[in-house]
């Protein structure tokens, strides 16, 4: 065999190996694809196992929005969504300007009178009211106007009164019906 020919020989069986390697290492690739595909099936089933087993201790029965629609879903995207429901969440009233608290406590004063249970409660809380609104409006900060207007007290005492007798009215209204006579034991 002449030099050339061994040379050659040597080529050949080089390219045999490297093709043969070749088919090796693509034989290990589609193997290792199809463990990680295995893999992720039995992921999959794993997770599925894990979420039917929480169904069944009943760990998803009383989420806040079942069977009902998600809030805000078809709105527009606001960037502080998450900053409105923190402030309404945490009942957060410090951080508006003081004419919109006012605003807000006026609209919600006839309730939080009605929690007061003596009519010196509600008569202090309708002067702190009356105090606030005078001081907002004495303020030169900016922001919105105070247009909230001041309450009289004599007129609110009045209607408290009414709206608590109303109530008791309402209570005493609804009657329990006598329980059924007992029988006797001879009679059964």
């Amino acid at each position: 065999m002449s030099e050339r020919d061994r040379r050659l020989h040597e080529y050949r069986l080089r390219l045999e190996q490297e093709a043969q390697g070749d088919d090796e290492r693509q034989q290990e690739q589609d193997d290792d694809e199809k463990r990680r595909s295995l893999r992720a099936q039995h992921r999959g089933r794993w997770v599925e196992a894990q979420v039917q087993a929480a169904i069944d201790r009943g760990e998803f029965d009383d989420l806040e929005y079942a069977g009902k629609p998600i809030p805000a879903l078809q709105q527009p995207y606001d960037p502080d969504w998450w900053l409105k429901r923190l402030a309404e969440r945490e009942d957060v009233s410090g951080a508006m300007p003081p004419a919109l608290g006012l605003r807000k406590e006026d609209a919600d004063l006839e309730a939080a009178l009605d929690a007061l249970t003596t009519e010196q409660a509600v008569r202090a809380h309708l002067d702190d009211f009356n105090a606030r609104v005078r001081d907002a409006r004495r303020q030169l900060l900016g922001g919105p106007p105070v247009v909230t207007p001041l309450r009289d007290v004599d007129a609110e005492l009045t209607a408290w009164h009414e709206r608590r007798a109303a109530r008791r009215r309402a209570r005493e209204a609804v009657v329990t019906p006598p329980p059924p006579p007992r029988r006797r034991w001879w009679r059964r």
